[in-house]
């Protein structure tokens, strides 16, 4: 008889990270507009007016992607003109964090790969950052060295035209230019990528994100997450994690009252375990609370790792003393019900 052995080893935790205004100040496009001479505050005041202008033309649109939209206009009509993937990745070096980023992204690793417990559980810390912001800007920035994946939005240069399947010969490209939207990510889509970290299908493709999967074949159960985010638009995965025993950390601006408060609110509401500033140095609170949780989920794991050894590890056969009661067996079970025992044990 054989039995099946589980997926993944589970020897993996996760600190997910929301980007603009968790990692970052503000937000990732100030370099973008920066560069191409475009008014910040004009752009923004007119993405926040797009969706009233369409919905009196009767038309739905996204409030958290329309922004993706709006950049495609700037695009094809001038402002934006001849921007490409390869321009966002380069703006993507400007980006300046907060304070001890992206130091403390590699201390946090360091300390779980050099702790000697961990190690004999071949136990890691891996960082990805979900961000309805831009996907090559973050890899373009300081931080991606040190990040295992990015899910953000992607653009798409040049796509293919229409029965490019049947065409066997192309024109020639002309010169590289964003055009399309590849990838949207809003506040609710970024609960997929929650799934994708936690079943390994970012690791492995075959592995359908909507694929059923019992607890001991997550790559990363949801137990052994930690998801620091800035505020109320994250509480869709706020929800998610917490929902599925992991822990929740909101980061405010310390200079912004406002943030401070919508964090309070959130801890009140039972969205967030705890929350603090947005600095990410050794003596900070927030870098002192996610330290703490890392080592408690770490210790946690090596508990459940030994357990797991003593219930799957059958103690050797001893010799027997005359007053030794020898082990009972019920006949009345059928061999297959007693191998299914001793498997178990």
């Amino acid at each position: 008889m054989s039995y099946p052995s589980s997926l993944h080893r589970q020897n993996i935790m996760a600190c997910i990270w929301d980007f603009d205004k968790t990692l970052i100040p503000g937000y990732m496009q100030s370099p973008l507009f920066e560069a191409f001479g475009i008014d910040e505050d004009q752009f923004w005041k007119e993405v926040n007016a797009l969706p009233g202008h369409y919905s009196a033309r009767g038309l739905k649109v996204s409030p958290d992607t329309v922004y993706l939209n709006h950049l495609l206009s700037y695009i094809k009509n001038g402002p934006l003109k001849g921007l490409t993937n390869s321009k966002l990745n380069a703006l993507g070096q400007e980006l300046v964090f907060y304070p001890g980023l992206p130091q403390f992204f590699t201390d946090l690793r360091d300390m779980v790969d050099n702790d000697p417990e961990y190690s004999k559980k071949n136990i890691h810390l891996e960082h990805y950052i979900i961000s309805t912001g831009l996907a090559e800007m973050i890899r373009g920035s300081q931080i991606a060295p040190v990040i295992d994946g990015v899910f953000g939005c992607e653009f798409i240069e040049n796509p293919l035209p229409p029965h490019y399947i049947s065409q066997t010969e192309f024109s020639l490209p002309m010169e590289p230019e964003i055009s399309q939207i590849g990838v949207m990510v809003d506040n609710t889509v970024k609960t997929r990528f929650i799934f994708e970290i936690n079943k390994g299908t970012n690791k492995n493709p075959e592995i359908d994100v909507n694929a059923a999967m019992g607890y001991e074949d997550r790559r990363v159960p949801l137990d052994k997450m930690i998801y620091i985010a800035d505020g109320p638009s994250d509480v869709p995965v706020f929800s998610v994690v917490r929902k599925g025993g992991g822990l929740t950390y909101a980061v405010y601006n310390s200079d912004d009252m406002g943030e401070f408060a919508q964090n309070e609110m959130l801890r009140e509401t039972g969205r967030i375990d705890n929350y603090g500033r947005a600095d990410y140095r050794t003596k900070s609170d927030t870098a002192k609370w996610i330290t703490l949780k890392v080592r408690q989920i770490c210790d946690r794991m090596v508990q459940e790792h030994e357990e797991a050894l003593a219930r799957k590890v059958a103690k050797p056969p001893r010799h027997l003393h005359k007053d030794d009661q020898p082990p009972i067996i019920d006949a009345g079970r059928s061999t297959e019900h007693r191998q299914d025992e001793l498997f178990q044990e």
